[in-house]
């Protein structure tokens, strides 16, 4: 896949946009994945731990990080993976949009968001991944410059599509050989 580029064939190796994404759900319907309470399974070895929202907060209970010490107010991504073999947690935002909107401007945070989570994570030794999940909205011309921002902030964006190479974990096999 190229960088801010669409899946095209290989959709089935990589979280996909509909509108509404879910990575449990999306790894579930993967060949040789299972989750199970937040845990992530290939081939019945544990490779990950999925995080919502506040769930990632007593991920960071169990690391024994109090985040009010380093941080003074919460951030809660709508998506995380922490994958066990790159030890590095993946922060996923999925941002949706069909008309002109607030969506606009909370692309512009990623870099402070990132910060905030190697704040969190570094007394663990855990490395920050902070990416975008963008509808094909995003292509428009008018978002050049935050786009290019993004990425000069050594954070990411895909449209439509995360690669699991991406994230860090493996690729199931194809079952066809045409391909």
């Amino acid at each position: 896949m190229i960088f801010g580029g669409k899946g095209g064939g290989n959709t089935k190796t990589g979280l996909a946009f509909e509108g509404k994404t879910d990575l449990s759900d999306f790894l579930n319907s993967q060949k040789d994945y299972k989750v199970e309470n937040g845990k992530v399974f290939f081939q019945d070895e544990l490779v990950g731990r999925i995080f919502k929202k506040h769930g990632f907060y007593n991920f960071l209970e169990e690391l024994g990080i109090d985040w009010k010490s380093l941080i003074s107010k919460k951030i809660l991504p709508d998506d995380s993976i922490f994958v066990i073999i790159a030890n590095t947690l993946f922060v996923i935002e999925c941002k949706f949009q069909q008309v002109a909107g607030s969506v606009d401007e909370k692309l512009q945070t990623c870099d402070f968001k990132r910060k905030q989570y190697q704040k969190l994570l570094s007394k663990a030794n855990i490395e920050v991944e902070y990416m975008y999940l963008l509808s094909d909205w995003f292509r428009h011309p008018s978002y050049k410059d935050v786009l290019d921002y993004i990425h000069s902030v050594h954070c990411y964006y895909f449209f439509e599509y995360i690669p699991l190479t991406k994230l860090g974990l493996p690729v199931p096999e194809r079952n066809d050989k045409s391909g």
